[in-house]
Formats: structure tokens, sequence, C-alpha cells
């Protein structure tokens, strides 16, 4: 099994400056490529496969005004072609919807390395036309890696890679768990465990709270230093944004490692199969009184979290049909309730069950493995 590590790295100043170069040649290549196809179908012109993108990027880089191409990896561009055009394909396929221009101010710096020349050594990771970088901890070195990224989270670079790994599988209980996720509760399991939401605690409330502040006063200064039309950015304003971002950063940690505990609680009861709702997300962020609160408990990352864990350790993971009716059918009598608010937490049947809504939800799930 292919498990991915991720460690971070402490360049020094050149080196930050070089990957701050890759990054940045990464995200301008993507661009091109995405504009290039743009342009090639407003013209009625069919799809521009990878390879040949990637031989019109080799011809532009014997012009002058971009011989700056040159600086990076080679790797760097031609990966950022093929991300480009394997969006599209997915698009195509109707996995994802299409492809948009990466930001220079929102868009996560990332580029990639190529598998052959990443090297692993003393608590160190070779990257090309960087050098030798250490890192915080030692990366199991392998015969072959695959598909290392170089990214910046907004304070720290990290380097990611999959390193083929054996897998004991442990011995499983008879035990299926089915899954309610929600917004009251990040996760009901039909076994009892009870994963709570994040977002009320404490840390993140004050966090968002600070947050708050941040926005407010950045926009405060932005209207200060308004000239006709335009803002002009002061040194006040950069630092400002800097201690958003790092807010935003902490807030993603938080809520990034709950999901961590809760799926990792959950496999480590090592049930035989793992049900789970398939929720449709965006169907539900449209909802413009919940869709802060759904987004903040990523609810996809959770599935993504949970299906590879159940992989990890054999069990059979399942999502149930989009349809159906978990919170409404009775998990004693199999009766259907057609009239369920959303405000009755407590799912009261005819055969005289009294249960909770979400535990009655996750009950129902669990017993569709057989």
């Amino acid at each position: 099994m292919i498990l991915a590590k991720k460690v971070r790295i402490r360049p020094t100043p050149e080196q930050e400056r070089q990957l701050w170069r890759s990054a940045g040649t990464a995200r301008w290549v993507y661009n091109l490529t995405i504009a290039r196809q743009e342009e090639n179908y407003k013209n009625g012109g069919k799809f521009l496969n990878d390879g040949l993108m990637r031989k019109e990027l080799t011809q532009l880089k014997q012009r002058e005004e971009y011989a700056w191409l040159y600086d990076v990896s080679n790797n760097v561009a031609k990966q950022a072609v093929k991300d480009a055009c394997d969006a599209y394909k997915k698009m195509f396929k109707g996995q994802s919807k299409k492809p948009k221009f990466k930001s220079k101010k929102r868009s996560k710096p990332v580029f990639y390395n190529d598998t052959v020349k990443f090297k692993v050594k003393d608590s160190k990771v070779l990257l090309e036309k960087i050098g030798w970088v250490a890192t915080s901890e030692q990366l199991p070195e392998s015969d072959k890696y695959s598909n290392p990224r170089v990214s910046f989270d907004g304070k720290y670079w990290y380097v990611s890679v999959g390193i083929e790994q054996e897998q004991k599988i442990p011995e499983l209980s008879d035990e299926a768990i089915g899954i309610d996720v929600g917004i009251k509760e990040l996760a009901v399991c039909s076994n009892g465990m009870v994963f709570k939401n994040i977002n009320k605690t404490s840390a993140v409330r004050k966090t968002e709270k600070r947050l708050r502040r941040l926005q407010r006063k950045v926009s405060r200064k932005y209207e200060m230093n308004k000239e006709g039309k335009r803002f002009v950015k002061t040194c006040n304003i950069v630092k400002v944004e800097k201690s958003i971002r790092l807010l935003h950063r902490r807030i993603t940690n938080i809520r990034t490692n709950h999901i961590h505990q809760a799926t990792s609680a959950i496999a480590k009861t090592k049930p035989s199969a793992v049900v789970m709702e398939d929720l449709n997300v965006n169907g539900m962020m449209k909802n413009r009184h919940l869709s802060q609160a759904i987004a903040g408990q990523k609810l996809h990352e959770f599935t993504r979290q949970m299906k590879y864990k159940c992989e990890k350790i054999g069990a059979l993971f399942i999502q149930a049909d989009r349809w159906f009716p978990s919170s409404k059918l009775c998990s004693c009598c199999r009766q259907i309730k057609n009239e369920l608010k959303l405000s009755e937490r407590t799912y009261e049947c005819d055969c005289g069950l009294k249960i909770n809504r979400d535990m009655n939800a996750a009950i129902n799930l669990s017993k569709l493995v057989g």
C-alpha cells in the first residue's frame, strides 16, 4: 500500500528563494496551459493533450523573454502542464468542475519534484536545482518514491511523498459500524462513539473572533489608504494580512487534527465494515443558513480519511445511497416516518422506540452490511 509521508523542511534563505521561484513557475505554467486550452476551444479546436502542450512549452523556452524558465527544473513546468490537462480530463469524466486559473494571492504554493532525482539521506532531501534541504525528521528510505510535492502552508515549507509500505492486516471483529455525520456532532457511530463538533469549542471560537477583528482592521486600513479607485498596500497592511493568514492556518490545523483523531479512533475498534452516507455536500452548501457550519465540519475530508484508514486495516468501506432514508427509518420496526423536521432531535416511532435521531440513523446504516 502506498502511504504519503509529509515532513517539514528547513531551507536556507537562498534555498527558500529558489522554492518560491519553483512554486511561481508551476503556477504560471498551469495558468498558461488553461489559457491555451480555452483559446483553442473558442477557435473550434479539440482538447490538446499534455504531450503536445509540453512541446509548445519547450519551443516557448527558446524565446529570450522566457529564458527565466530555465532557472527552475524542467520537471516543475512539465508536471504543471500535466496537472492542468488532468484537471480537464476529470471535468470531461464528470469527476470535477471546470479548472480555474490559480491566483497568486489565494492559491497554495506547490510544485513537483522528479521521482528519479528525489533522494533521502541523513534527515535531508535532495530537490532539483535547490540542493540538499534539511528536514524536521528522517524520511523512510525507499527504492521508489511516488509523486514528491513541495508545498507552503502560510508559515512553513513541507515535502510530501508516497512510499510503498507493507501493511500488517489486523484481525477484525464481526462488528459493522454505521456513521452518521452532521452539524450538531461531527459523527455519531452505531457502537455508541460520539465525536463532537470542534467548531463549538473555545479554541476555535476565540481564534475565529480574533480573525474577524483582524479582517475588520485590515479593511479599515485599506479604506484609509485609498487613492482614487485603487488601494495602497502599506507595510502595516502586510503585517495584518500575515496575521490573518496564520489564523486561517491555525483553524485549518485544529479541524484537520480533530478529524484525524476521530477517524483513527473508529479504525482502532477494528470493525469488519464501515458504512457512511453519501452526502450531497455541494447541494447542502447552497443553504446560506447552514453553509458556514457545513464547511467548518470538512465532511469530504472526513470521508476521505475514513476510506483510506479502512483500506489500511482491511475493513470494508461502504457509502450508502444518497436517497437512503437513514434518519426517517425506524431502526426497530423498519417503518418510515415521512414527516421528520430537522428540529426534531429525538426519533419517536409508533412501535414505542424513542432514540436520538443521529444514533437511529447510524444504526440503520450499520444494518446495510450483510
